[in-house]
């Protein structure tokens, strides 16, 4: 409470007569930082929403999961057997 009165006083010695204009002024101001500051939070909040929305729709549950036997159309994939090449009978001997 004291701090009230202090800050009264020191506005009366600063503004004197102009005090009154001084708070209308200071009031607008401070009405149109909180306006803007609550455009500011609606408009991130819409933007939040927005994207929350668009993540559930593309992941919803109403979609049907892919199936394994979507899948299973293709043939088996076939390589021929693996045959190493001869060996001559000079590099049998080294191996031993």
């Amino acid at each position: 409470m004291q701090e009230l009165a202090v800050i009264g006083v020191v506005a009366i010695l600063l503004f004197g007569k102009n005090l009154p204009g001084v708070a209308k002024t200071f009031g607008k101001t401070y009405g149109d930082f909180k306006r803007g500051l609550s455009d500011i939070q609606s408009e991130f909040n819409n933007a939040t929403r927005d994207v929350e929305g668009s993540i559930n729709n593309g992941y919803s549950s109403k979609s049907t999961p892919a199936k394994l036997d979507d899948y299973d159309d293709f043939e088996e994939a076939s390589a021929p057997k693996f045959e190493p090449p001869p060996q001559s009978s000079s590099e049998k001997s080294e191996l031993s």
